[in-house]
Parts: C-alpha cells; structure tokens; sequence
C-alpha cells in the first residue's frame, strides 16, 4: 500500500556553488553520499541536484516536510549506472516509521538545466 508520493525539481546550475562550498555539502549530504558524487567528475553537479531533488521529494511524500529531519539522514548510494538506492537513517528514519512506510523508491532523472525526483513511500 502506498502511503505517499513526492515530485521535486532542481536547477541544475543552482547547484554549480555547492560543489565548491563544502559547508552546503556537509549540512544537506552525508559524507558516503559525497563520497559517489565525487566519482562522477563533471557529473557531480547534475548528480547533487538529483539527490537533493530526491531530498525534497521524500518530504513531500512525507506529507510533514523536513520539521525535525536532518538532511544528511536521506541519501541516494547508488554507484555509476546502478539502480538508486534510498537510504535513510536517523531522524529521516524516525519520520518514515511514524508516518508508517517501511519501505521508499525514488526514479531520478535530468535533462537540460533541470533534475528531477519522485518517490513513493510504501508500507
């Protein structure tokens, strides 16, 4: 049974600054996350746009946004051309119980400047 389903979208350039700027990347990504960003080389700026997308969109399936959740509880470990994982811990982990999902999938997606992200929150 699905318990929500989120959409968020990402200007890919809003994302250029982050990439330089290793406060944002701390505050909003956990350190494994970064980590296979980094490997993508030029591909890192799409790719942190995408995770951040899947970010907002586990929020909005959520249905309670991000009160209480830490950002870098909700990662995206998925290495090169493998299938994206969802991983969630913490607080991020809390908020998914209580709202009574067990399990997220997320498709990720861009194209031109934009990135996109859509989850759905399965019991």
């Amino acid at each position: 049974m699905i318990k929500g389903i989120g959409v968020d979208a990402v200007k890919i350039s809003r994302m250029e600054k982050w990439v330089k700027n290793p406060y944002l990347l701390e505050r909003f990504f956990d350190v494994r996350e970064v980590k296979i960003m980094q490997e993508r080389g030029k591909g890192m700026v799409c790719s942190l746009a995408a995770h951040f997308a899947a970010k907002e969109a586990f929020g909005k399936a959520l249905g309670t946004g991000f009160t209480g959740i830490k950002l870098s509880d909700i990662m995206i470990l998925n290495r090169n051309n493998e299938k994206p994982l969802f991983h969630v811990e913490g607080s991020a982990l809390e908020a998914m119980k209580t709202c009574g999902a067990s399990k997220v999938h997320v498709s990720l997606t861009h194209d031109g400047d934009m990135a996109l992200a859509f989850v759905v929150l399965e019991v």
